[in-house]
């Protein structure tokens, strides 16, 4: 699963928040590739609430 695909199903508009936060994407993108999709979640499960709070797919 690529992070694009990732922030699609957690309902995150990635173009957005890449434009909006170039640095914690790419951060979160990198410590993505690293790991298991769920472990990430697990890692990341506060920010990724707010980060869907900015960036709601619409």
């Amino acid at each position: 699963m690529s992070f694009e695909a990732y922030l699609i199903q957690k309902k995150i508009d990635a173009e957005r928040f890449r434009q909006e936060e170039p640095d914690r994407y790419v951060e979160w993108q990198r410590e993505f590739e690293q790991m298991h999709p769920e472990s990430f979640t697990v890692q990341k499960k506060f920010l990724l609430n707010d980060t869907r709070r900015k960036y709601l797919v619409r």
